[in-house]
């Protein structure tokens, strides 16, 4: 069942998707779902021996394009929808054991042609309003897959936390006569102690206001650049070498693979003029604190929406500059 509820204390839509407490949870490497079908092995959910980048529906998605209308006609407070949209799964190699990390900047390039390519195609359906493009990295996040994937939600709606940033920018716009993103970018450049990557097109920073202590945001320099789909061939090349960057100096850190939620912003889909409001930019939300210690959600940002943080930005940010180095190699496994 793919289901929306309205919560009418918050204004927001809440999926319900049962279905998903049957998917496949952590297991045997030799029974990957995700990695390349074997003559003679483990059939998965790739039918090639091989593949560089892969793309499909998810079995268990969190929305269906088919999904049913609710049962009687509900009134008052009690206001739901079916939940119809689009769940797609990225497969980011064949490689069981690779992490974006670890893949060559033409690798990683491609698979920036690959979201532009599902942005494009999910977005121009009528039933979809947002696609948010995000990656799960680590057990510490929830994982139930180990294999380097990504994962793409095409919305019926736009949700809370994309809507409200293009909500304050649209009031800044009017308010100031500039793009909000815009002249954040350039106070970070101006300051440039929170400066992670500077890239030829995007720039990596840790921003003043992070949630997470090794929080990153990676921005589009340019303004008009409202979306994935949008990005030239250069700035294509470039967000990949940035990326590359940021992801070695991530892992260099506390010396092992850095789990993380990465979560890319961009423009809705839904029709509406979003010039000098919605900006493309990739936030990286990693939980670590310390090398052994997590930054748990609890009473006061779950319950108050408030965050509380144990180091300050400028210090992280000292930390992840020294871990990121000035020139990664290009070759797979580099």
């Amino acid at each position: 069942m793919n289901q929306l509820r309205l919560d009418p204390t918050r204004g927001e839509w809440v999926a319900y998707a049962t279905h998903r407490q049957e998917r496949t949870f952590l297991p045997p490497a030799e029974y990957c779902p995700l990695c390349p079908t074997k003559p003679g092995g483990f059939p998965t959910e790739v039918p090639r021996s091989s593949y560089e980048i892969a793309v499909f529906e998810n079995r268990f998605p969190s929305f269906s394009s088919d999904a049913e209308g609710p049962d009687g006609s509900p009134e008052g407070f009690f206001r739901s929808a079916p939940g119809r949209g689009v769940c797609e799964v990225v497969l980011y190699s064949e490689r069981h054991d690779a992490t974006l990390a670890s893949m060559s900047e033409r690798h990683i390039e491609n698979l920036v042609r690959v979201w532009a390519d599902r942005y494009g195609e999910l977005g121009a359906r009528e039933d979809v309003e947002y696609v948010f493009i995000f990656e799960n990295k680590g057990e510490a996040v929830g994982v139930t897959l180990h294999h380097p994937h990504g994962q793409i939600y095409a919305y019926p709606f736009v949700p809370p936390l994309p809507g409200r940033e293009i909500e304050l920018a649209r009031e800044y716009l009017k308010r100031n006569g500039s793009a909000l993103h815009t002249d954040l970018l350039a106070a970070e450049k101006s300051d440039g102690r929170r400066l992670v990557v500077e890239g030829e097109h995007f720039t990596a920073f840790v921003p003043f206001f992070a949630r997470y202590p090794y929080e990153v945001h990676v921005y589009a320099r340019r303004e008009s650049a409202l979306s994935v789909a949008d990005l030239s061939a250069g700035e294509s090349r470039d967000l990949a070498r940035v990326l590359k960057r940021l992801l070695l100096g991530y892992d260099a850190l506390f010396g092992f693979s850095l789990p993380y939620v990465m979560a890319m912003h961009q423009a809705p889909t839904d029709g509406g003029d979003y010039r000098g409001v919605a900006r493309f930019h990739i936030e990286f939300y990693p939980p670590n604190r310390t090398g052994d210690k997590l930054k748990y959600l609890a009473g006061s940002e779950v319950g108050a929406g408030a965050f509380i943080v144990d180091a300050l930005p400028e210090e992280t940010a000292a930390r992840l500059q020294a871990a990121v180095p000035s020139e990664p190699g290009t070759e797979e496994g580099t």
